[in-house]
């Protein structure tokens, strides 16, 4: 395993939990259903504020300057996107304390590799709900919203990059690597979990229906 084909390994070892992660019923556990405008900019704007204070977390605490350098930079983008998407909001935005399974998970990771990974893992898994998003403002014939999610999109598919690389210089071996697929596997499938209990909580079947 090596950088080059890494995310693309965990990609297809978990393919069926990321397309049913990319469904259209992706914004419907997001948003528990309520599929306006507002409420689904408060969804994003509390998903970006969760991940910049996950990566500052991880800057502070960073093994070494390369890791604490990347991790700072990915804080600061998703600062810079929070403010973008509320900066959208008709009533302004007050962020809570609360977290998702999935960077409750990723805040308890302690070493480079498995923040890398899971960082790749988070940003396969994310990039599939921010397409919803950006199909959601395309369906309401808001371009200019599509467009901006489709820059927060962007920034989420090269974060696959930054974990790719730390991971290129920080793996030693292949015990390094094989910690790291499970580690990006693993939380991809909390994602999907996380996606599937709440369409189950809401009479939802979370498999696509053909």
């Amino acid at each position: 395993m090596n950088p080059a084909t890494f995310s693309d390994d965990v990609e297809d070892a978990k393919a069926t939990q990321l397309d049913r992660l990319g469904s259209q019923q992706a914004l419907v556990a997001l948003t528990d259903a309520e599929l306006d405008a507002e409420t689904v900019l408060r969804a994003a704007a509390r998903s970006e504020h969760t991940a910049r204070e996950t990566f500052d977390g991880w800057a502070e605490s960073a093994d070494d300057a390369d890791a604490e350098d990347a991790f700072a930079a990915l804080a600061e983008q998703e600062g810079d996107h929070y403010e973008r998407v509320v900066a959208e909001l008709d009533g302004g935005f007050d962020p809570d304390d609360a977290v998702d399974s999935v960077h409750a998970h990723l805040r308890n990771l302690d070493s480079t590799v498995e923040r890398a990974a899971g960082l790749v893992g988070r940003s396969l898994a994310s990039d599939r709900t921010q397409l919803q998003v950006v199909n959601f403002f395309v369906n309401e014939a808001d371009e200019r919203r599509a467009d901006l999610f489709r820059d927060l999109r962007a920034d989420t598919q090269e974060a696959v990059s930054v974990g790719t690389d730390l991971l290129g210089s920080h793996c030693e071996g292949e015990d390094d690597w094989e910690r790291a697929r499970e580690t990006a596997e693993g939380v991809v499938r909390i994602a999907y979990d996380d996606y599937a209990e709440t369409l189950e909580g809401m009479g939802l079947d979370p498999r696509p229906i053909c």
